[in-house]
């Protein structure tokens, strides 16, 4: 008991607002659960309810206290009414630090609180993390100011995977979802209206797979992959998630149809992740040579690239430009995510392979547009997998996911980051009860994505739409030619970079 104590105090006696204490990372004991020492905070959060988890907290005595205002809570579980926690809050509202006394653990922390704003909420799946089947899986929001959880679909309702939901810059009307199964398609939600869509054409590799919205509303950007899963046998590696073929197009919303170009559909290249820029004058995406597998699985590296993208005629430009080289590095990346305010990218980085919520070593890094150096999201990461992340609507907070929790479950974290690109300490999602619900949670947080407002989502209109057996086909054409085909034509009309095989969804 004594040496959990002096744990305790020493790892609290030092925080610091730009999140240097990592105190709590790893699997260890932590003395409080969550971890919730040193962090930033928006002032509209949820109350930061945690458990001592140290022997000689039964009795222990916590004190808040910011400004004019101060509160108590007794006992192992410090648990807020939610006026409370409202009025201490409101304290420090425009910036202002939270003060924590523990006794008898004779300790003390502070949470710091931002003067940004944070956004309505976020939106996420959930998903039991396995290999050959989906399991239960479900599409949710969150109201980020207290602990309502609103299930948009499940797949109880159909027996079908959801995935791969998408909201432009936070708009919540704005919405993409896929549908994989027996009703497979795209479902497409764009103001109040809402239309499926079979994705798959005569020459493309599948179906559209990762998407991302055109600030305009007008375009969505998405990858077609082909994807496979292995197993490793070395230690401290369980699965392998890859791509052996990928490219890129932009679906025309107003002309249902799909814009490709030679230099984002190479039969030598594998593209992915695509992602615009604030000003939609720019695609960024991921690129790797293609690699033979499993032979060298290991040498499957991306790149950061961009090309020029005019919204006016829906045409990309003829050269790509390399934006990061990380395979010089020895590294890859994914999921380049631009902030709204277009002065960073936020990416994570890894060893190889596509995939990073598999390899323990993913950090979360940042590409600074003015001055193009590249740094890591100090406050972000931890000595487990970092992977999925999404920008707040005014780019100071940014949602992630990782499994620095237990190393098996993906946890949903939040972040704050300042105008020079200072990350504070990451916190994770507030619950009710975190100790309870996280240690029965046996589903991932997965593509957590910021919302400006509540989604407003018809469930039953949703299921009549996926449930029907009409789908809209997508048309498509090349980028600078006028000559658009239909679903009904061949693939010698389109010069597809591989075979038409449906991309797979990544387990998570």
């Amino acid at each position: 008991m004594r040496r959990h104590i002096l744990i305790f105090t020493l790892a609290l006696a030092v925080v610091s607002c730009s999140g240097s204490d990592r105190f709590g990372d790893g699997y260890g004991v932590r003395p409080i659960y969550p971890d919730y020492v040193g962090v930033t905070i928006p002032s509209s959060i949820a109350p930061l309810n945690f458990v001592y988890t140290v022997e000689g907290a039964e009795d222990a005595v916590t004190t808040f206290t910011c400004g004019t205002t101060s509160v108590t809570i007794r006992g192992r579980e410090v648990e807020w009414k939610r006026k409370e926690w409202q009025k201490l809050l409101s304290q420090a509202k425009g910036g202002g630090e939270i003060k924590v006394y523990s006794s008898p653990m004779d300790s003390a922390w502070t949470i710091y609180v931002s003067p940004d704003p944070i956004d309505y909420g976020i939106a996420y799946r959930l998903i039991c993390p396995g290999y050959e089947t989906a399991g239960f899986i479900g599409i949710y929001e969150r109201d980020l100011s207290t602990f309502d959880e609103i299930p948009l679909m499940e797949n109880t309702q159909l027996n079908d995977c959801f995935n791969c939901h998408s909201f432009r810059q936070t708009e919540p009307t704005d919405l993409s979802l896929h549908v994989r199964g027996n009703h497979a398609a795209t479902i497409l939600r764009r103001g109040g209206e809402m239309t499926a869509y079979n994705t798959k054409t005569p020459s493309t590799l599948g179906t559209c797979v990762y998407p991302y919205w055109h600030p305009s509303g007008d375009y969505i950007a998405y990858s077609t992959n082909t994807t496979r899963q292995c197993f490793h046998v070395r230690p401290g590696q369980l699965l392998e998630v890859y791509d052996i073929a990928s490219d890129l197009q932009v679906y025309d919303i107003r002309n249902n149809c799909l814009i490709s170009s030679p230099n984002v559909r190479t039969k030598e290249n594998w593209e992915t992740y695509p992602a615009f820029s604030p000003d939609g004058r720019t695609l960024y995406f991921c690129s790797c040579p293609e690699r033979e597998i499993p032979a060298e699985m290991e040498k499957i590296k991306y790149n950061l690239y961009k090309v020029s993208f005019d919204a006016a005629t829906g045409t990309f430009g003829e050269e790509n430009e390399l934006v990061i080289d990380a395979v010089s590095k020895g590294k890859s990346i994914a999921f380049p995510r631009p902030s709204y305010d277009g002065r960073y990218i936020m990416y994570s980085l890894f060893d190889y392979a596509t995939f990073p919520i598999w390899h323990k070593e993913a950090d979360l890094w940042l590409y600074d547009t003015a001055t193009g150096e590249t740094f890591p999201a100090e406050g972000a990461n931890s000595d487990d997998a970092e992977s999925y992340h999404s920008w707040s609507s005014n780019s100071r907070w940014f949602v992630f996911g990782s499994r620095r929790d237990d190393g098996r479950f993906t946890r949903a974290y939040i972040c704050h980051m300042d105008e020079n690109g200072v990350c504070g300490k990451a916190f994770m999602l507030p619950q009710e009860h975190p100790l309870r619900y996280y240690s029965a949670h046996d589903r991932s947080f997965n593509v957590p994505e910021f919302i400006s407002g509540p989604i407003d989502f018809d469930t039953r209109k949703a299921l009549k739409t996926i449930t029907s057996d009409k789908r809209e086909n997508f048309r498509y054409r090349w980028s600078g030619s006028d000559k658009i085909f239909d679903a009904t034509s061949g693939a010698s009309n389109l010069e597809s970079s591989s075979s038409s095989i449906d991309g797979v969804q990544a387990p998570n």
